[in-house]
């Protein structure tokens, strides 16, 4: 595998942020199932939620137009979405799946096999949560509207599948919000990927942030989930399900993929997993180092970011940058506000390169991206471009990174609504460009007595 060609997708269905945004969001887009009242799942539906019949709303002679017959699914045990998730190596794969069937009505299991070899089975296990799993019954029944440019979006990656052997959607998956039904509309939407690729995921606000559950952020963008569902839909390599942090090795790349719902400061649990993931790769075999987070941890000029003077989540990138740099970390992704914008290699706020397009030798600091644009309504920026910011535009797409060895790489962005290229850079370096001493990247040397 190492040898051979590797091509990922990056995108994030990624939704507002900070809580000023917030206020902004429930009148924009419109989603697949957003003409239905979809009440949440997991909370009775109460009298309001219907429309009663009466001579008074009907008129004095209501006409009977049709009546449906009645209506089943037929076969409503049968797994269904499956979904693919890499391992922490490259020869390690999870399988999940929906199914109706209690554990006590039959065992799963899956079979499996390369390719012209006999099929085995494999026994597999039960996930299941309920109302008590999450964070608590609130009596809402309130819905929302996101994800306009969703199914662009799947149906462009559906179309370039054969070209694409993972994919990562940073945060913000569903938008479900508490409605259980939105995650099954959504893992049907993507069973086309989910089933022939990794799909891998990573915590966003939609998924985690809920008030006084342990979550770095006291906001109710979960819907009162805290990350339960999405860490039963989705498999990842994750030491603590609860600490939604892994690091992942697929062909020639080594991702480090940290949650930003959960504190990331220097100090924590979770920096010094950050700072190990990093630390620990073998640039040898794995010489594309990415690191990925929903929150901007390090620069965009959104709007919001722009205002606060920061272009960044506030404390993002003061304890991170030292290990980027230190460890030469490659590019690092984003999602969380809803646009595209790609930075010069950059350390501590100074573009070290000035080239745009093509990089050769020596990496002097991070390539950052926000690939917001996965769905959800977009992001006005401000109006100044940074000095850093090497493009940036308002539209639907995704970053799709080919290594075609150890020491090429090809970076494109397309928008969704036309699968084109409109942004992208190529990297060429050696192995010893990669152990080459940039500023703060060696340890300072001391000198004999």
């Amino acid at each position: 595998m190492a040898a051979s060609c590797s091509k990922l997708v990056l995108l994030a269905c990624c939704l507002l942020i900070l809580v000023a945004a917030a206020s902004t969001a429930a009148g924009h887009g419109v989603q697949p199932l957003s003409r239905i009242a979809i009440h949440r799942a997991r909370v009775a539906l109460e009298a309001s939620a219907a429309v009663w019949a009466s001579p008074e709303l009907l008129g004095s002679k209501p006409t009977l137009i049709a009546v449906s017959n009645k209506i089943a699914f037929a076969n409503p045990k049968a797994p269904v979405y499956p979904r693919l998730a890499q391992g922490k190596s490259w020869n390690e794969m999870t399988v999940t799946w929906t199914s109706g069937y209690d554990i006590n009505e039959a065992y799963p299991f899956v079979e499996w096999g390369m390719k012209w070899s006999p099929a085995v089975r494999t026994a597999a296990g039960t996930v299941t949560f309920d109302r008590e799993s999450i964070c608590e019954r609130d009596g809402s029944n309130e819905y929302s509207n996101y994800q306009p440019g969703s199914l662009n979006t799947t149906d462009t990656l559906i179309k370039d599948l054969d070209n694409i052997d993972i994919v990562f959607h940073i945060g913000d998956i569903s938008y479900a919000n508490g409605y259980i039904s939105q995650w099954d509309q959504f893992t049907q939407q993507v069973e086309e990927i989910t089933s022939r690729v990794p799909y891998m995921i990573a915590s966003g606000n939609h998924e985690r942030d809920w008030p006084n559950t342990g979550s770095f952020y006291n906001g109710t963008d979960s819907g009162g989930e805290c990350g339960v569902l999405a860490e039963t839909m989705y498999y990842t390599p994750t030491e603590n399900r609860a600490n939604y942090w892994y690091s992942t090795d697929y062909g020639m790349f080594r991702f480090c993929i940290a949650d930003s719902e959960h504190d990331w400061r220097e100090g924590t649990e979770q920096y010094k997993f950050i700072e190990n993931c990093l630390a620990t790769v073998d640039r040898k075999k794995q010489p594309w180092l990415i690191f990925m987070a929903h929150r901007v941890l390090g620069y965009s000029s959104d709007f919001f970011y722009a205002q606060s003077g920061l272009f960044q989540e506030p404390m993002g990138r003061e304890s991170l940058q030292k290990l980027w740099q230190k460890y030469r970390v490659d590019l690092a992704f984003y999602g969380h506000v809803h646009n595209y914008e790609r930075t010069c290699p950059i350390y501590e706020k100074q573009c070290v390169s000035s080239e745009k397009s093509h990089y050769t030798g020596t990496m002097n600091g991070t390539i950052h991206v926000v690939v917001g644009g996965g769905g959800s309504h977009l992001s006005n920026f401000s109006v100044e471009v940074p000095a850093w910011s090497v493009y940036r535009e308002m539209d639907y797409g995704f970053v799709k990174l080919t290594a075609f060895n150890y020491s090429s790489l090809l970076y494109e962005y397309k928008r969704s609504s036309d699968g084109k290229v409109y942004d992208s850079f190529t990297v060429h370096r050696e192995y010893r460009d990669v152990l080459a001493c940039v500023k703060d990247s060696c340890p300072p040397i001391t000198p004999r007595a």
